[in-house]
């Protein structure tokens, strides 16, 4: 048994260890994950590469295992900050007006800034601009990029998108396509695969939104800034694993393209082989967030409100696991020929 002398040494003991490694036991109480969950608010081919990187057993290598989840696009911002999901990719239109008022959401790279492969696209009977005149031009949600795209490429026709069309919103990719399909838009902004099907159903590219020269970031790798700080081994396996992702969507096709049909549902190989040829060169060996396509994104929601003016790329941006990684040689040396080692998660 314990004599009280002895309590009071254990007592005392206790309570200089905790006073002088307080660090200590506050890590112990955010051990390392070992299971994420990643969300992506978006079916497009630059928000499928976690997708893929699960796939391919990447994460596996990591030692981790991932839920990759599908969230409303105007929602993805908000399921980041409630901790519902570790990781987001979204736009930075979504991302930038949460960290605003939020303060913690952040980019750690991106996959997108020229809107690879999105078009404009009309129904066969409307052939020309002025064809298009008085009709309905479908888009996804007010004032986002989607949107914005519609109104490049309205002008680039010579169009006034306020007066010579009219622009309703239908919602996602899925809704879109089906809108055109059914006449209820004459027109409508689409991105692979559903360009290849609007093609194949002799509908018109009336103009390539890659052909404007847009700089604007995105699909885009998001976190919170607490998660960085309590997590920081995961968020450096994570950037790996999907700069690992990004390698091998270039350089195994096959692969690939069977499951990118996996995570479009569809085993339309003309439509899956365009999007590989598309976004293979598109899609940056090193993701970095591009501070001016992210510029490019606070201007366009200056527009609507000046108090973003103030604010810069920078701020939204922590290239800071990315980097260490370039830093290190691991990319290059992974663009050297290094063997693929990666296995199926599953």
């Amino acid at each position: 048994m314990l004599t009280e002398s002895n309590r009071w040494i254990a007592a005392l003991g206790l309570f200089l260890s905790l006073s002088i490694f307080p660090a200590a036991f506050a890590q112990d109480e955010k051990p390392e994950k070992e299971r994420i969950r990643i969300g992506y608010s978006v079916q497009s081919t630059t928000f499928s590469i976690p997708f893929l990187a699960i796939e391919a057993g990447l994460f596996r290598d990591e030692g981790m295992q991932v839920e990759f989840i599908r969230t409303p696009g105007s929602l993805a911002p908000m399921v980041l900050i409630s901790q519902d999901v570790d990781f987001s990719i979204m736009s930075a239109f979504l991302l930038i007006p949460a960290a605003v008022r939020h303060g913690d959401p952040v980019m750690l790279g991106g996959f997108s800034t020229r809107f690879t492969g999105t078009a404009l696209i009309s129904r066969p009977e409307i052939r020309t601009a002025k064809e298009l005149r008085g009709k309905i031009v479908g888009v996804q949600r007010p004032g986002d990029a989607v949107e914005r795209n519609a109104r490049f490429a309205l002008r680039h026709l010579g169009l006034d998108p306020d007066r010579d069309v009219k622009l309703i919103y239908f919602g996602n990719n899925e809704v879109l396509w089906s809108a055109l399909e059914t006449n209820r838009a004459a027109a409508a902004i689409l991105s692979p695969p559903r360009t290849v099907w609007a093609r194949r159903a002799g509908m018109n590219l009336l103009v390539n939104i890659a052909d404007l020269k847009i700089d604007y970031q995105g699909a885009a790798l998001t976190t919170r800034r607490a998660f960085m700080r309590n997590h920081p081994n995961v968020t450096l396996r994570t950037v790996r694993a999907l700069v690992r992702g990004v390698h091998f969507f270039k350089s195994r096709q096959e692969e690939t393209l069977g499951i990118l049909a996996k995570f479009f549902r569809t085993n339309d190989r003309e439509a899956l082989e365009e999007l590989w040829r598309l976004n293979s060169p598109a899609i940056p060996a090193k993701p970095y967030a591009s501070e001016p396509a992210v510029q490019a994104v606070i201007n366009h929601l200056a527009e609507a409100d000046a108090r973003y003016a103030q604010h810069k790329a920078v701020e939204f941006i922590d290239s800071g696991p990315l980097s260490d990684l370039d830093r290190s040689g691991y990319i290059d040396r992974l663009y050297a020929g290094q063997e693929f080692t990666g296995k199926s998660q599953r």
